[in-house]
């Protein structure tokens, strides 16, 4: 990590899909999972100790400025974690236990973290909706499961309607904020090795098909495309859909050492 905060070691690297928060891409963090996705807040803060141990070593800190510096990380991170946690919801203020039990929920299925946030801008600030009909807008990312897990999730849902009831927030104005953070299309583990493979062999076309995407990440429509890409919309929208389509299954057994 640089002194900006910015991650200087790129590899090795996985994209986080289906949610867990044990997940590492590296082979050799998979006894102890040290690097893990939950584990990163962690690990930035150990990060500023052994730079502000070097610092206070060279005596160009005091050990006050040190601890302090390791406080106001602790209290940052809490600060904009809680921010986009709640724009990513679409709510008005941080809920901290109807994030847990979100994630604990996505955790559990291993639901595709980019696409739930995205269908979630869809549910309607509505209680008197059905139960039977609750789970319909995110019947895409909710797969293969059972009568318990159907009935966590509807329970969730729920509750989250009622927050999004008393926040009074009109439900286009809603989703709108909330698809402004949510990407539609993110860079996919397999995406990326195919255009890699392309570009070993000499073909940059896929490169630049993914980077084109990715400059537009949360564009929703073929209009959108249209307007922005006019020119060269060839095998962009196809791209595009690849990006925002679930991962495959092999993709969850792929590890770099």
């Amino acid at each position: 990590m640089s002194i900006l905060g910015l991650t200087i070691d790129y590899g090795p690297f996985g994209f986080l899909d289906a949610f867990d928060p044990s997940f590492t891409p590296n082979t050799t963090d998979l006894p102890g999972r040290r690097y893990c996705f939950a584990n990163q807040p962690d690990i930035g803060l150990w990060n500023i100790a052994q730079f502000t141990t070097t610092l206070a070593a060279a005596k160009l800190i005091s050990t006050e400025e040190a601890n302090y510096a390791m406080e106001r990380y602790g209290i940052r991170f809490m600060d904009e974690y809680q921010s986009v946690m709640t724009r990513k919801l679409g709510l008005p203020k941080y809920n901290k236990q109807l994030i847990s039990k979100l994630l604990n929920n996505m955790a559990v299925d291993k639901v595709d973290y980019t696409n739930f946030f995205r269908c979630l801008s869809n549910i309607k600030a509505d209680p008197g909706i059905p139960e039977k009909e609750l789970l319909v807008p995110l019947k895409s990312v909710l797969l293969d499961m059972g009568k318990e897990r159907k009935d966590a999730w509807i329970s969730w849902v729920q509750i989250y309607i009622e927050e999004l009831v008393a926040s009074g927030i009109p439900d286009e104005q809603r989703k709108a904020a909330m698809n402004s953070v949510n990407p539609r299309y993110i860079l996919r583990n397999y995406l990326c090795q195919s255009a890699i493979d392309a570009a070993e062999q000499g073909d940059y076309s896929e490169v630049r098909r993914l980077l084109k995407v990715m400059e537009h990440a949360r564009m929703t429509t073929k209009r959108e495309w249209k307007s922005t890409h006019a020119s060269h919309l060839h095998g962009l929208i196809g791209r595009a859909c690849a990006c925002s389509l679930a991962h495959p299954e092999f993709q969850c057994s792929i590890h770099i050492s």
